[in-house]
């Protein structure tokens, strides 16, 4: 993965990655261990994967957001640059 020069797109990568990770540990959890029977843990746990997924889903519009304003076309063929609006483009804006 590339350094990013942008801290906040930074902080969301690292989120992002933490958030997954926790968010897989619930669900392995859940199923090697088997759920708890009682309803407030059922809720708890639901209450924790709904906010990790909205948490991740949050991130990850971001993140697109900034990707899609700062990368090049990694395509070169001549239909690909073709359809490039190049004067929207400078990698040089202050942020």
């Amino acid at each position: 993965m590339v350094a990013d020069s942008d801290s906040r797109i930074a902080w969301h990568r690292a989120q992002l990655k933490k958030n997954r990770a926790e968010l897989r540990q619930i669900e392995t959890k859940r199923f090697t261990v088997g759920q708890s029977s009682g309803a407030r843990a059922q809720n708890e746990a639901r209450r924790q994967v709904a906010e990790l997924k909205d948490k991740i889903r949050q991130s990850e519009q971001i993140i697109g957001q900034h990707e899609k304003q700062t990368r090049r076309p990694l395509a070169t063929d001549l239909r690909s640059l073709s359809s490039v609006s190049w004067g929207t483009w400078d990698a040089n804006v202050p942020r």
